[in-house]
């Protein structure tokens, strides 16, 4: 049985399902890395806010495994959190521990670390948030893309309605 553990750009992934029009049940993401792709762990890396403990609380809990990064406020107001050097530099710590990794992510900064994974056979898949919108860097590894567009039925988050 593979070891494969999921690098996931949670603020990419989060922006790029929401321009579809839907919200991602990250229950049900979690679940799904599991069930199609056998992901032990799955890292989420996250540029962390203050009065967000109870969601990261609740991504803890449903089996993601966080990695924070500090944001800055910028003077206009904008929260300012990239995770990209700990992306990479946690998929390198964790190196010597995953058979495949899979990258979700349509950031062409992680060019250099799908390509090194490629070349050492260790990347399983990168997972393209929406096939629409993503980095031209990225096109030569077409062959190892999953898009989420078609994944809304079985993905999506569903607010219960109230009684």
């Amino acid at each position: 049985m593979a070891d494969n553990y999921a690098f996931i750009d949670s603020q990419n992934l989060n922006l790029a399902i929401r321009n579809q029009g839907w919200v991602l049940s990250f229950r049900k993401f979690r679940r799904y890395l599991l069930d199609k792709y056998d992901i032990k762990k799955a890292f989420m890396f996250v540029g962390y806010l203050s009065g967000n403990e109870s969601l990261y609380t609740t991504l803890q809990e449903q089996g993601f495994i966080i990695i924070f990064k500090p944001t800055l406020i910028l003077p206009n107001g904008k929260v300012k959190g990239n995770v990209d050097a700990e992306l990479v530099l946690h998929s390198m710590i964790e190196y010597p521990n995953y058979d495949k990794a899979l990258i979700v992510s349509n950031d062409g900064d992680f060019h250099c670390l799908v390509e090194y994974l490629e070349k050492q056979e260790k990347l399983l898949k990168l997972m393209i948030p929406d096939r629409h919108s993503y980095s031209s860097l990225l096109r030569k590894f077409r062959p190892h893309f999953a898009y989420m567009n078609n994944l809304r039925h079985k993905l999506e988050h569903i607010k219960k309605e109230r009684q």
